[in-house]
């Protein structure tokens, strides 16, 4: 491969005053990554990756993960240099301003190009291990003529020393992702100052042991970095470049120190930069003859995607590629069939159970769904009879065994799905969502049709004790913007539920579901899917209406014993199941109105927190749950000490009265 060096270190420089310009434009930012990167950055854009800037949603095109998300400057001035749309530089010139898309940290929903949010260090390596194995999965499933693309992370000290980093290398070393490959920006400087003060660890020898390939290079000579490039293109391990830079390169004065990493250079500094660079453009201007050699980096991927196109037409999987790679469900797609035959045949299960049946259908009818679980395989009832095992000889396999590796489940399956062509599920115990909850975070963020089974949902698990005993995380998921929370009360509302997450390409859906055996509440048929109103009217008052007993999951079995005995003492009490509180807020004022009437005393009954309850009860109701932890015992004995009993709950509601 041959360089024209002056030009690529002009391409080079271009980025390196664009993001100085701008970061001192706003007074905020990090130039020294992007900057000490830019060298790296214009050998891969103008080398190695297959991109078409003018239809940045073409399926087989590279996906570049910028999991240093901090120095967002790098990949605005790529996107704007090669030619996107977006960003304009006028929108550059407004970086973290308001309205403008150049957020401080890279936001997909923003920008076409963004392939993921990242800036919370190390979720961007993983994410992007996600996405090379739904690369690997399709290419398995339909062929080097559709799917045969690279996935390149650019990473810095901060994303290799996070936790998450060592659960997700060690995921793509253990499946081989040999189309992965991650560029670290060596540059030995975090925030405080040298990485010295906080880590003395062989990064490299780490990488290899889990079986990655790891190479070195001068991150500031283009052959070399080339070389580097070449050698894990060639390697079937995923690759880790590591690549010697000097933070902040140009700025003569603050190169190479912690001065460069979060702050604006100054202008006394921009200008000695622009004297060291021998860049003498106006800021935010880039000469023309730069601008012709950025923007032609895109035409050997123009051509590759007119190629793969004509491969696209004459291919017999044309209609149903698209089809996955839009994230559509198939016309017509329902479970109706399914829930009609648990209607037939009612049966007693936990919610656990009663998912794994739905998958059953699921899977049979969705080929795009890729399972898995972090460890807990056989409690989360994550695998049906349709998912084998994914694995380095057989990528088209369905169901991912991540290992004790929850956060980097969670961060992979966000990969997955931003990647397209794939609906990922996984499974750990709902407690375990505190080790996901920053990937959680990032799919709602993200909009990332992302479903996570959480089972062992409270209390009710039993004998494993407090620690393993959700009381709190319920809620607090609740809390979180654009992601529905479901928590299921029998066989039927599980399917339902299911049927609703796989609905929702624009968000993710938490599964809350028991460990122990539930009795079938719904044995009727409805003309609809009752949980898609959040909440719904379940057994209606006989008696003169003086209560509205309003319950979720393993509750709604007491909640109706409940009104059972109401009713004997003449005190007449409709049963809620709210198995959704989102969705329920997101109806009508009044059919809300109608399932929480004024004229009702309301009492919500959840084997967990009371926070947030008053909401739907009002400061007047009656809020019956646990707001300590739990102890360890048999699910039965824990529920008759911590009061969820008839003959607990029935004398609080009538002194209530």
């Amino acid at each position: 491969m041959t360089f024209d060096t002056a030009r690529l270190a002009q391409m080079a420089n271009a980025i390196r005053a664009l993001s100085m310009d701008a970061v001192q434009a706003a007074n905020s930012g990090h130039p020294g990554m992007p900057m000490g990167m830019a060298d790296v950055a214009s050998v891969l854009w103008s080398k190695y990756l297959k991109f078409d800037p003018s239809d940045p949603h073409w399926a087989d095109r590279d996906r570049f993960v910028l999991s240093a998300g901090h120095g967002s400057m790098l990949i605005y001035s790529l996107l704007h240099l090669s030619g996107y749309a977006n960003p304009t530089m006028e929108e550059i010139r407004n970086f973290r301003q308001l309205g403008s898309p150049c957020a401080g940290h890279p936001e997909n929903f923003l920008l076409e190009g963004v392939e993921c949010t990242s800036g919370p260090l190390g979720q961007g390596v993983a994410m992007a291990v996600g996405m090379a194995i739904a690369e690997r999965h399709l290419n398995a499933t339909f062929g080097d003529d559709l799917v045969d693309h690279h996935t390149w992370a650019i990473a810095g000290d901060g994303c290799l020393m996070e936790g998450i980093n060592h659960e997700a290398i060690g995921l793509a070393g253990h499946l081989q992702l040999g189309r992965l490959n991650v560029l670290w920006d060596d540059n030995a400087i975090t925030i405080d100052g040298g990485t010295d003060l906080s880590t003395s660890e062989d990064i490299r020898a780490r990488y290899a042991a889990t079986g990655w390939h790891v190479v070195d290079c001068d991150g500031h000579d283009h052959a070399d970095i080339a070389r580097a490039m070449d050698e894990a293109l060639a390697d079937s391990r995923p690759s880790l470049i590591a690549c010697k830079t000097i933070i902040g390169k140009g700025a003569p004065h603050k190169q190479g120190t912690a001065a460069t990493h979060g702050a604006a250079l100054g202008e006394d500094e921009v200008a000695a930069a622009r004297k060291e660079l021998g860049w003498d453009a106006p800021p935010f201007e880039v000469p023309a003859d730069v601008l012709a050699d950025w923007r032609s980096t895109g035409e050997a991927g123009k051509q590759a995607h007119a190629a793969w196109q004509g491969r696209l037409d004459a291919s017999r999987d044309k209609a149903e590629f698209l089809r996955r790679m839009a994230g559509d469900l198939p016309e017509g797609f329902n479970l109706d069939e399914y829930i009609a035959s648990l209607i037939a045949e009612p049966s007693k299960v936990a919610t656990r159970k009663a998912s794994e049946m739905a998958l059953g259908a699921i899977n049979g009818l969705l080929p795009e769904t890729i399972g898995g679980s972090a460890d807990l395989t056989g409690s989360n009832n994550t695998k049906t009879k349709q998912t084998e095992p994914l694995t380095p000889a057989d990528y088209s396999g369905r169901y991912v065994y991540y290992g004790i590796r929850e956060f980097g489940m969670a961060a992979a399956m966000n990969g997955m799905s931003l990647h397209g062509g794939v609906i990922p599920y996984g499974g750990t115990f709902l407690v375990f969502t505190d080790y996901c909850r920053a990937a959680i975070r990032l799919s709602a963020l993200q909009q990332t049709r992302v479903i996570y089974v959480m089972t062992h949902d409270s209390i009710g698990l039993g004998e494993d004790g407090p620690t393993h005993q959700p009381v709190e995380h319920i809620q607090s998921l609740r809390a979180m913007p654009n992601c529905l929370v479901m928590r299921p009360a029998d066989v039927v509302e599980t399917a339902e539920c299911w049927e609703i997450a796989l609905g929702q390409a624009d968000k993710p859906s938490v599964l809350a579901l028991s460990r122990q055996g539930l009795p079938q509440v719904r044995t009727e048929a409805a003309a609809e899917n009752l949980c898609a109103k959040g909440a719904y009217r379940l057994r209606e008052a006989s008696a003169p209406r003086k209560v509205v007993l309003v319950a979720t999951g393993s509750e709604v079995e007491l909640a109706g014993k409940v009104a059972e005995a109401l009713e004997g003492a003449g005190i007449g009490a409709d049963v809620v199941s709210m198995p959704c509180t989102e969705l329920f807020d997101a109806q009508d004022a009044r059919y809300r109105a109608d399932i929480l009437p004024k004229d009702a005393l309301i009492v919500s009954i959840e084997a967990g927190t009371t926070f947030g309850w008053e909401r739907y009860t009002g400061t007047d109701g009656l809020n019956i749950g646990l707001d300590r932890f739990g102890a360890s015992a048999p699910a039965g004995d824990l529920f008759e000490h911590f009061g969820f009993t008839v003959e607990a709950v029935v004398p609080k509601i009538k002194a209530k009265l």
